[in-house]
């Protein structure tokens, strides 16, 4: 049986599901072009806005790596340690979007074939930022973007009525989405944030006012570690930290999750799954929990050699998904999206060692 590691993901066709997340990866003209050359089936790109930038003074990234011995997860390098997660506190990209507009004509052009998503970001509150929305939509749809991520998750935006900010409230997300689909008629992803208990309602708000896709999860807000010897946290500036956003392998598993909520609530919408992809084991998983698209940053940025998209990773991928698909006699992943889905159950569902036990929802109820 052919096997196919294309995919159509929200109407469109990628010659595979592996698309870079909106990120440093995906900050430049050089690194897209770049990430497409690599193999790349898609990109998100860097975040675009139309308020002014500035990041933090000092590192906006680092990456923790995890050991057998003391320190267990530092930033500091050191021999015989493993990948354990990045964390940054970068806000969205600070290139205008009259620089971003031929930058992003220029490599559709080079590459046709390629799926390139603009992932914009305006606020909320009002008709003049509603104007941005639409404003930026048409701007990146009419200098070829093939579809939209609309950022509502970033966990450290120094605006209040931005990311995830506003990314429990519905009306705001409603309202965003009716903007951005009557500007614009390409396919809207809506990138939410995975730290809140209404997920499921705010992702159904989203599929309701238009979304064709959930992308999730974002990095989950958190903060960096203090040296308990220097007092100083890994990352500072002046002594002083802020919240920052943890990827990751050390999200995979809430991700999961996350994804799994989603694709049990709206077992027929379309998901990007996001959050600990280092291999296709990782992919995998993500894709029997009903994701049809998989995005990748950190693994990508940790690369040695490549310039941070995943020179190496995306080979990787492309070769290890061909290689399964053809060992399990799957045409498609199509043919096993999704199949966890029916296995995630209540507590209470799980056999007990003992018939005799009364607890649980079930029977309680």
């Amino acid at each position: 049986m052919p096997t196919e590691i294309s995919t159509r993901f929200t109407g469109l066709d990628f010659v595979n599901p592996f698309v870079l997340a909106s990120a440093p990866p995906t900050e430049s003209k050089r690194k897209i072009l770049k990430a497409f050359e690599s193999g790349w089936g898609g990109v998100v790109t860097k975040t675009i806005g139309l308020h002014h930038v500035e990041n933090v003074a000092g590192p906006k990234t680092i990456f923790q790596r995890a050991s057998e011995v003391k320190p267990y997860v530092s930033r500091n390098k050191r021999s015989d340690t493993v990948s354990h997660s990045s964390w940054n506190w970068e806000l969205i990209s600070d290139q205008p979007l009259d620089l971003w507009l031929p930058d992003l004509e220029e490599i559709k052009t080079t590459y046709p074939d390629r799926m390139l998503i603009a992932s914009i970001m305006a606020g909320a509150g009002g008709e003049e930022e509603m104007d941005n929305w639409r404003k930026l939509a048409k701007a990146v749809v009419n200098v070829g973007c093939d579809a939209i991520e609309l950022n509502l998750s970033c966990p450290h935006m120094d605006r209040k009525d931005m990311g995830a900010n506003i990314a429990n409230d519905e009306d705001i997300i409603r309202s965003i989405l009716q903007a951005v689909t009557s500007a614009v008629s390409v396919p809207i992803w809506v990138k939410l944030t995975p730290s809140t208990s209404t997920l499921v309602d705010a992702a159904g708000a989203a599929y309701e006012a238009g979304a064709a896709s959930i992308s999730l999860c974002n990095t989950f807000p958190s903060l960096p570690l203090m040296d308990p010897e220097t007092m100083k946290f890994e990352v500072e500036v002046d002594g002083l930290v802020t919240s920052g956003g943890l990827g990751g392998l050390a999200i995979l598993h809430q991700a999961l999750q996350r994804v799994s909520d989603i694709s049990k609530a709206y077992p027929d919408k379309a998901i990007s799954g996001i959050g600990g992809i280092r291999g296709f084991r990782e992919a995998f998983n993500f894709i029997v929990h009903g994701a049809g698209n998989l995005q990748v940053c950190t693994a990508a940025m940790e690369e040695k050699g490549s310039g941070g998209v995943g020179v190496k990773l995306i080979e990787e991928l492309k070769t290890d998904l061909s290689d399964y698909l053809q060992r399990k006699g799957y045409s498609s992943i199509e043919e096993f999206r999704g199949i966890a889905r029916e296995r995630i159950v209540e507590h209470s569902q799980v056999r007990r060692k003992s018939d005799a036990y009364n607890g649980g929802y079930a029977k309680s109820a």
